[in-house]
Order: structure tokens, then C-alpha cells, then sequence
């Protein structure tokens, strides 16, 4: 309970009733020009009082920090504009792009063997590299090159694009030169590829009539799609898939890759003994022009 304060008497002495008038009217002028200065009185809010401290000043010396509740993420920054994604960007479809060769590369597949001047139909300005996006056998998308004939180039991207669209797997795809030339290499590691001026040991058909020496044949997930090969008398490079059943990365008569070959004016297996991973333009190879142009 609030006690009262007592003020003690005061004695006033007599004042004219004129005089007493007077400061009255002072007064209440000083009491009215005072009450107006205060913090509070156009908002009208009560002023702190005396000697106490605004609630929205710091703590009392001493006096524990109310912790503040954290943000909740906002996905902006500060400033008003969108924050970064952390997510990986999905990549933009097959994106096949179709370049020249590049010194680097006719210069290892020289070194190679994979071409040579005294029994190789074509030239280096005859070539054409095709990057593409392709599906890879875990379901990622990994980037795969092919070399090929020029006047092929833009049907082998349209064809791997819709195989990419069709979600297709391909184990992997690089040029013959990452096995430094050798053809067996190259199919026992299930690899797709196309152009290939194969070794007098390796070959199976005269160069300058090869689709394959003349950049217009693709082998492709050679392991799942294998060969007879006569010279042996076996599936190579292996016959764990030889049956033509569904399966990963398998080419069916009649199946999406198929279907993409034969609409561009390919053939599958255009051999014959059974060639299930090769599709080319035509035996003895000649100038090509796809039914898509």
C-alpha cells in the first residue's frame, strides 16, 4: 500500500485581493504552457516516470539478455532479393553440340592408330565430334562424345537426343582412342562408339568400304548387345546377354532405339551373322543424307 506524503504548513501572509488575482491567473498560465511540453501529450501516452528507464531501452547493468527467437528462413536476403538455390541445376535435355576436331584429338587418334594416312578413307576435315547428354546405367546424366562423319552429324544428334528423352541407358561413350585404338578393348568395356579405322588385326571389313572407317556406323552397350564373330565362333564380347529378352541398355526389334535408327534411314545389323549393339547407313558405306533433312 502506498503511503501518503504530508507536506508541512506554510503561513501566507495577507495579499490585496488584486494582487491575489493576479497570481492566480500567472499560475494557471505557467501550469498550462508546462503541461504541454511533456513526451506524452500529443500522443497521449503516459510519460516513464521519473528516474525509470523506457522499456525499449538496454537491460539494467547486470540484468540477463531475453534471448531473441531465431529467424525462420525466408528463402530472400536481406536486401530484398531472391537467395541462391543450393540445388544442383538440371541439365538442359540431351544438348547435343557438333564441333570440328580439335588438335588434341586428331592428334591422339593419329598417335593411336585410329587413323593412318596409307589405308584410312577419310581426312580429318571429313570428322565431326558429337557431345551429348545420355542416361547412364545408375539413371545420371553423363555426357558422352562420338566421332563421326560429317555428313551424319546432325542425324546421330537427333538420334541421341531421343534416346536421352527416352531415358535409354548407355553405359558410357567415348571415342575409340580412349582404349588407344584397340577395338576389343573398347567393346569388352561396353563402351558406345562410331568412327573407327580399325587395325589390319581387328578389322572385318575392307577400310574404304567400313561404315565404321568411314564415321557412319554406331556400336552401342556392346556387353547387352553382343556379336557373332566368326573368327571365333562366339558371341564377343560376351554371351551373357545374347538373348534378345527385355532388358538395361538391350536394342529389341521394334524398341525406342530401334525405332530412332530406322526413322533417320539407319539399319540394325547390317551383316550377316547376328550384330545387335551396330546400326550404319549402308554397306558398301556411301554419302549419306537421313530421311529427317
Amino acid at each position: 500500500m502506498r503511503k501518503s506524503r504530508h507536506l508541512p504548513s506554510v503561513l501566507v501572509p495577507a495579499v490585496p485581493a488584486a494582487s491575489l488575482l493576479a497570481l492566480v491567473l500567472l499560475s494557471l498560465l505557467t501550469a498550462a504552457a508546462c503541461s504541454g511540453s511533456g513526451s506524452g501529450a500529443d500522443s497521449g501516452e503516459p510519460s516513464a516516470p521519473s528516474g525509470t528507464a523506457p522499456s525499449s531501452g538496454p537491460p539494467a547493468a547486470g540484468a540477463p539478455a531475453t534471448p531473441s527467437a531465431p529467424a525462420e528462413p525466408t528463402g530472400e536476403a536481406t536486401d530484398g532479393t531472391a537467395t541462391p538455390s543450393t540445388e544442383p541445376a538440371e541439365p538442359a535435355g540431351a544438348d547435343p553440340v557438333i564441333t570440328e576436331l580439335s588438335d588434341e584429338q586428331w592428334d591422339e587418334m593419329v598417335a593411336d592408330g585410329v587413323w593412318r594416312a596409307e589405308d584410312c578413307p577419310l581426312t580429318r576435315a571429313d570428322l565431326r565430334r558429337v557431345e551429348v547428354n545420355h542416361i547412364d546405367f545408375n539413371g545420371e546424366v553423363a555426357r558422352g562424345v562420338l566421332v563421326v562423319n560429317a555428313d551424319v552429324a546432325e542425324s546421330v544428334a537427333r538420334i541421341f537426343t531421343r534416346l536421352y528423352e527416352e531415358r535409354f541407358p548407355i553405359r558410357r561413350m567415348q571415342p575409340v582412342e580412349a582404349y588407344d585404338g584397340d577395338t576389343n578393348a573398347s567393346l569388352a568395356d561396353d563402351n558406345t562408339s562410331a568412327y573407327n579405322c580399325r587395325r589390319p588385326d581387328q578389322i572385318n571389313a575392307p577400310a574404304m568400304e567400313s561404315p565404321h572407317a568411314n564415321g557412319r556406323a554406331i556400336d552401342i552397350n556392346p556387353l547387352e548387345n553382343p556379336w557373332m564373330d566368326l573368327r571365333c565362333d562366339c558371341w564377343f564380347p560376351s554371351a551373357e546377354h545374347h538373348e534378345r529378352t527385355e532388358g538395361k541398355g538391350k536394342i529389341l526389334d521394334g524398341g525406342p532405339v530401334w525405332q530412332a535408327f530406322t526413322d533417320e534411314g539407319w539399319i540394325w545389323q547390317n551383316i550377316d551373322v547376328p550384330d545387335y549393339m551396330h546400326f550404319d547407313t549402308g554397306y558398301p558405306s556411301r554419302p549419306f543424307t537421313s530421311r529427317q533433312n
